[in-house]
């Protein structure tokens, strides 16, 4: 009964005799009712990053976007219903307008419901980058075709709303054509006239002349967590809003260069009392192996999580655990961003992702280097290692702009008739990992001490496989990357057991990172900071001095550079955003990253959230699951660090501030060298 009384109420409505504007606002509904649903979809389809965070707040924020978005994407649709042509009002216009405004709404509900699959890889809305992201891969047709298998439900979906917004959209009255033609005239402008200023303040976010038109980073004002942003905006307006803008915009933090740079400066320089530009040329000697490990996130390492299920998990390397015990490591390591394009720049070339990844900013063009252009000018035999595609994600161009000498990928793998071949392909991404690194391995004996190499693995990636030898052996449990990360760290043990048996081993400084996380089944990963938690490994076995251990200190990507060239003992000035953590107290190592227009910095047992103008919360790195904003509970402290609001949270906002201006002066000049 009730369907059939609503049914009724539409045919009406459709029937009635309702002009074009009344039309719009009515499909225009329609259109915030798709934008609803895809929201709901993004919402349960990453539930576990969303369930504790749905407030009305949200909900407001949601609308606000929405308008915008709704305004933007359909004013192609407005202005055919409002143009002041007498002659076009016939059915033949309005069926195109129907058409116009179905497909854009449509288009619109896709790019929701696909980026919904595409959040857990970067806990935010996709941007225009994502086009430059995956220019170079040739893959992509296989990549959709395999998460539509998956993803089903959401076609349906798409097609139903579709189905809906075509049968319910209202076409206005078409008697207006019997209106004189300046009547005709003379309505429809009004018409435009009275929509003009909702349009202008919709798109704004607001009709105070104060409000400026809303970017990203205003999502933020509704949420607690800067990874619910996501939930706030939707990926129409995130895409539109981010075409030809300036990504790195300088603030200014510091009135003077010589205040800027007391408080923080990227560029390394030896002590007096250790050397000095003018100092005898260092000779570093020591081979330098960088593992970037695809998605290893700190969650999946046994050995780095006693803290879970009461002591008793065991992970899923039980290879990297037993490394672990001949290795330096730290009790809280990080990543600089969420894409494996953030990780080449960040572990290779100290290079943190603000805002954007590198790669694809304009700054990528800017002089740049790298561990490997600085050791390569000391005599080192360089390489860079990918199993994919020469091409793919931009690494080649990455690898040589940045010193490398060789790159080895995919084709180079199926040319040395010593391996597998084609026959080791995993017909989505790359070599797999276990045939790939001793690959790796053997190119490395080849090579003319000292040389310094980077591999990026590729297999404990989606679509989450392994090899068909190796099903029975890694079966599905947990998560889909489980078995991937097994499978990984089998192979990372083989490639160590390998070297091991190679001249040039103990003579190595081994460092294994990931170059982002991945999939989560543990809440403390899951957080605003949690999704950053990548290992960061040491392992130099020719080295008795130094001891093995998990130190208690804060680590992140960007410190491997000056880690490693201290430990080389490198004397000349270099460039680095990040410390050498082997040489730098535990109170003074520090991590830092951006998230949804949130920078995240961490230190002194906290980390703070900081939006480009003002802190919005602070926690305890012991408030694992981030509960307690301690600007909010300034009694509910969780540690004995020494750390008050009063004194460390301005001192953090300072240093925090300084390495932003600092990457934002030297992206848009071209100051990226000492």
């Amino acid at each position: 009964m009730k369907r059939t009384y609503l049914s009724q109420l539409w045919n009406r409505i459709q029937g009635s005799s309702l002009s074009p504007l009344t039309s719009i606002l009515i499909n225009l509904l329609l259109a915030y009712a798709a934008y609803g649903i895809a929201r709901v979809a993004y919402l349960l389809e990453n539930w576990s990053y969303f369930a504790h965070s749905l407030t009305l707040e949200v909900v407001q924020g949601a609308l606000v976007f929405d308008t915008a978005a709704i305004l933007v994407t359909n004013i192609p649709y407005v202005v055919l219903m409002l143009l002041p042509l007498h002659w076009k009002e016939t059915r033949l216009w309005h069926r195109i307008c129907q058409t116009v405004f179905v497909a854009v709404n449509t288009a619109a509900l896709a790019i929701n419901l696909a980026d919904a699959v595409y959040f857990p890889y970067t806990l935010r809305r996709t941007t225009t980058t994502v086009f430059d992201e995956f220019h170079n891969e040739h893959n992509i047709n296989s990549i959709l075709l395999t998460e539509s298998l998956h993803h089903w439900y959401l076609f349906v979906l798409a097609a139903l709303v579709a189905w809906a917004l075509w049968h319910f959209y209202v076409t206005p009255n078409l008697n207006r054509k019997q209106l004189s033609w300046w009547r005709y005239d003379l309505t429809t402008l009004l018409s435009l006239a009275a929509i003009a200023p909702f349009v202008v303040a919709g798109i704004r976010g607001g009709f105070a002349t104060a409000v400026r038109p809303i970017t990203i980073s205003n999502a933020n004002q509704y949420v607690d967590r800067p990874t619910d942003a996501a939930l706030v905006l939707n990926t129409p307006f995130a895409i539109y809003r981010t075409i030809g803008k300036n990504l790195f915009v300088v603030p200014e933090y510091f009135d003077s260069e010589e205040e800027l740079e007391a408080v923080f400066s990227p560029i390394h320089r030896r002590e007096s009392s250790e050397g000095s530009e003018n100092s005898e040329n260092s000779e570093p000697s020591k081979n330098i192996v960088i593992l970037i490990v695809e998605s290893f996130g700190r969650e999946y390492i046994g050995a780095l999580n006693e803290h879970l299920e009461n002591g008793h998990y065991r992970g899923y390397t039980p290879c990297i655990d037993s490394l672990i015990r001949h290795s330096i490591t730290f009790r809280y390591s990080f990543c600089n961003g969420r894409k494996s394009i953030d990780g080449m720049p960040s572990i290779l070339s100290s290079i943190p992702m603000f805002v954007e990844p590198f790669f694809l900013t304009p700054a990528s063009m800017n002089r740049v280097t790298g561990i490997a252009g600085l050791l390569g000018a000391e005599g080192y035999s360089t390489a860079f290692f990918h199993g994919a595609q020469r091409g793919s994600m931009g690494f080649m161009a990455f690898a040589r702009a940045t010193g490398f000498q060789q790159y080895y990928g995919r084709e180079d793998y199926e040319a040395d008739t010593r391996f597998g071949g084609n026959a080791d392909f995993d017909g989505m991404w790359a070599i797999w990992d276990e045939p790939f690194l001793q690959y790796y391995c053997t190119k490395m004996s080849e090579m003319k001490e000292p040389f310094m190499t980077a591999v990026f693995t590729a297999s404990s990636h989606h679509p989450y496989t392994v090899p068909e030898k190796y099903k029975d052996t890694y079966p599905e449990e947990g998560i889909e990357i489980h078995k991937c990360i097994r499978y990984t760290d089998m192979a990372l043990g083989r490639f160590f057991s390998e070297a091991s048996r190679q001249p040039w081993f103990k003579n190595t400084i081994f460092v294994l990172t990931s170059d982002h996380t991945n999939q989560s089944d543990h809440a403390y990963y899951q957080t605003d900071i949690g999704g950053f938690c990548s290992p960061i490994i040491i392992f130099e076995p020719g080295n008795t001095q130094r001891k093995p251990e998990i130190q208690e200190k804060i680590a992140q990507q960007i410190d491997i550079l000056p880690t490693v060239m201290g430990m080389l003992n490198y004397k000349k000035p270099y460039f680095g955003f990040g410390i050498d953590l082997l040489n730098t107290p535990a109170e003074d190592t520090w991590a830092v990253n951006y998230l949804n227009g949130i920078y995240q910095y961490v230190k002194h047992g906290h980390v703070i959230q900081f939006n480009g103008e003002k802190t919005t919360a602070v926690y305890s790195l012991q408030d694992s699951l981030m509960q307690h904003n301690l600007l909010q509970e300034p009694e509910a402290q969780a540690d004995d660090s020494g750390f008050t609001l009063h004194t460390s949270l301005p001192k953090m906002e300072r240093e925090l501030k300084a390495i932003i201006q600092q990457y934002m002066e030297r992206m848009t000049e071209d100051r990226m060298l000492p």
